[in-house]
């Protein structure tokens, strides 16, 4: 497994490689420019970026290697915890990040948890539901013939709740899919995260596709569904 670092500082990057090298072939840029560079040159597993780097925001970097590469794992180095840099983090296509100061087996820990979670992602074909269409190969999403553009992590849940169509699923088990960490932090995440898939899927369109369970968790299912016995329209 070959893993890209892209660290500023020469202490920490020596550091992290000469922790990682035993078990990884460990690569490091020292800016998000030359990581930048380095990445379509070689075929990496994992990108480990810190999120302070003196050329650019290690946030634009993080977004301009997820427009890339849409299915590498990244993992973000910061000094920042807050729900707020959660969000945005992960919203910019990070995948899961550590705080420092940290430990090295955490480090290694958190790699090998993307790394295992890369292995094991279904190779679906695209999946459908009602007019909503997904295609996992190409992380590409369209409501009929409109294109919708979703920032990684709100691809991940919709990919997740596609595939359990007609079925609810708790914030707790959309955390354990979309997340590599399971912080209890993470569920107050997902709702905001619905929310902004909502606003992209469901509400240009006249048929809501994703519904809320209150206290329960999320679900989508085909619009045919989404009646009661009655024939009206449940929202």
């Amino acid at each position: 497994m070959k893993i890209l670092v892209i660290e500023d500082n020469p202490r920490l990057a020596d550091k992290i490689q000469t922790q990682l090298q035993k078990w990884f072939v460990i690569e490091v840029a020292n800016s998000g420019d030359a990581g930048l560079q380095l990445l379509p040159k070689t075929e990496f597993d994992c990108v480990v970026l810190d999120l302070g780097l003196p050329d650019a925001p290690g946030s634009e970097i993080c977004l301009r290697i997820r427009q890339m590469n849409p299915n590498i794992p990244i993992l973000i180095l910061t000094g920042v915890d807050t729900t707020e840099s959660r969000v945005s983090l992960l919203d910019k296509g990070a995948d899961d990040y550590v705080t420092k100061p940290f430990h090295p087996s955490e480090l290694r820990a958190r790699i090998n948890a993307l790394l295992r979670r890369r292995e094991r992602s279904p190779n679906h074909s695209t999946l459908t539901v009602g007019d909503l269409v997904l295609n996992p190969s190409n992380r590409k999403v369209k409501r009929g013939d409109t294109p919708i553009y979703l920032r990684k992590k709100e691809f991940d849940i919709l990919e997740y709740l596609m595939l359990n169509k007609g079925r609810v699923m708790s914030r707790q088990s959309i955390v354990n899919h979309a997340w590599t960490s399971t912080s209890p932090t993470w569920t107050g995440s997902v709702d905001v995260h619905i929310k902004q898939l909502r606003d992209k899927i469901d509400k240009p369109f006249d048929i809501p596709i994703l519904r809320t369970s209150y206290g329960v968790g999320y679900m989508v299912d085909t619009p045919k569904r989404l009646t009661n016995q009655k024939g009206e329209r449940q929202l």
